[in-house]
């Protein structure tokens, strides 16, 4: 008897793993896409664990729509948009996933680590349980929001990197006797389609359907929150308010930009050498130190025996 409840089981947990492995290996050929403003749809990656988890999020809907989740629900928001995931992922599901992340993979790595400490009995998984499942729970709660910050901090980077070329273009087609709008659009068509890009394109159809180029360009500053960026709208809009030449202030824009692009890389430049400071001490140090003692240890060692 004992036997056989032993075969349903192993059969039971074998037919599990395979719908779980058959549910991910679907869940992983789906690509997602945000829609553009020009009705374009452009890829997004987002973490396998999202995909896996993102058909549940459902469930939590009645927990996460207390107020007591509505700031992180309103930081969330903002955050996904301006890391360009907006219509992909909302902020009630970001903070949903939240909740879930620890939930479901905490308890697979408690498990685990159940497993290897009755595996291994003198091993640490077996003595520190209880920190290391809780160590567990701990990064997989921060896992979500490490990522969409890390997310936003490459696209404000590309923003940045791109925007001091974008300004010259700019202030050449408008110094030319291009109009500003015509100019976006120029530049839009025939550059490739990066965040900043992105961003640009949407502030334009804005402006197409009605909005005006102040409104636009405070939507754009507020969506993105990119110092640069924010910095040119502004100029901008108090440019078009003061009725000053926009070719003017895009150069002198684009010159600012260089010189604080100049100036991070020599304080980056400078940071280098502390930063160094510690692969050093770890690495090269011991390296030379066994390099060059271990011959003389070697034969005291020999000379001792």
């Amino acid at each position: 008897m004992g036997s056989l409840f032993s075969i349903a089981a192993i059969v039971f947990w074998a037919l599990c793993a395979a719908g779980i492995a058959w549910y991910a290996s679907e869940v992983a050929k789906d690509v997602t896409y945000v829609t553009l403003a020009d009705g374009r749809r452009q890829e997004r990656s987002i973490p396998m664990v999202f995909k896996l988890l993102l058909p549940f999020v459902g469930n939590l809907d009645k927990l996460v729509s207390r107020p007591m989740f509505a700031k992180q629900i309103e930081t969330a928001d903002w955050m996904l948009v301006a890391a360009g995931f907006e219509g992909l992922i909302s902020g009630r599901e970001f903070v949903a996933l939240k909740i879930l992340c620890p939930i479901v993979l905490g308890a697979a790595w408690t498990v685990l680590i159940a497993l290897l400490g009755a595996a291994l009995p003198d091993s640490p998984f077996s003595a520190g349980f209880v920190p290391i499942s809780l160590l567990g729970f701990a990064l997989f709660y921060l896992q979500p929001m490490m990522w969409l910050r890390g997310a936003l901090k490459k696209r404000h980077l590309a923003i940045m990197k791109a925007l001091p070329f974008v300004l010259d273009i700019l202030t050449l087609s408008v110094e030319a006797g291009m109009d500003f709008i015509s100019a976006l659009q120029r530049n839009c068509q025939s550059r490739k389609l990066d965040p900043l890009n992105e961003e640009l394109l949407r502030m334009t159809k804005e402006i197409q359907v009605g909005s005006s180029r102040r409104e636009a360009l405070r939507n754009m500053a507020d969506r993105v929150r990119q110092s640069d960026l924010r910095s040119v709208a502004f100029a901008l809009i108090q440019a078009d308010e003061l009725g000053v030449s926009i070719g003017a202030i895009l150069r002198i824009q684009s010159e600012q930009l260089r010189s604080r692009r100049f100036d991070r890389a020599e304080k980056l430049a400078h940071e280098a050498p502390t930063k160094m400071l510690g692969p050093l001490m770890l690495c090269i140090f011991p390296a030379v130190f066994i390099i060059l003692l271990g011959p003389v240890l070697s034969q005291a060692m020999k000379g001792m025996l």
